[in-house]
């Protein structure tokens, strides 16, 4: 990235586009709002925070007490790939994870789209994978990126 005080040029990937200052504080605001991804499911909401941190909350719950932080979305797939074909919230809680999350998180995993699996018993609460679709870095990390392999060279300045 280089300025001129009036403009200032953005090169990704040997592309370069020049932006106002106003247009660069556009995208800036748009990544991190991508960043910052808040996703509400039919029970849980997932919620990238600008830490890196990926967050499992029950929906409409307002306490820590009804949420799972984990360090990057990374270790929720680690721990979804760790479960068996067939789990229960007792296979969650083998993790360390106590209380009503282990309930949430077999929900979130069933609900997401990065995670192929679906709820296949009410009681006791039982998610199976349904091998359908592997857990990929594009759905896990819930954004697509442009193919800019054809695109035309902005020339700079």
């Amino acid at each position: 990235m280089t300025s001129d005080g009036e403009s200032i040029v953005l090169t990704v990937d040997g592309y370069s586009c020049t932006l106002s200052r106003s247009e660069a504080r556009q995208l800036q605001e748009s990544v991190g709002d991508a960043l910052t991804e808040r996703r509400e499911f039919f029970r849980t909401v997932g919620q990238h925070r600008e830490d890196g941190a990926y967050v499992v909350a029950r929906r409409g719950a307002d306490s820590a007490g009804n949420e799972k932080v984990f360090e990057r979305f990374d270790a929720c797939r680690r721990l979804f790939r760790r479960l068996p074909e067939e789990f229960t919230a007792d296979d969650v809680g083998s993790t360390g994870i106590t209380g009503s999350r282990r309930h949430m998180l077999v929900r979130h995993f069933a609900e997401h789209p990065a995670f192929d699996c679906t709820i296949s018993r009410r009681n006791p609460l039982t998610a199976e994978k349904t091998g359908d679709r592997q857990v990929d870095e594009e759905r896990a990390d819930e954004t697509t990126e442009p193919d800019l392999t054809d695109a035309p060279e902005v020339p700079a300045g």
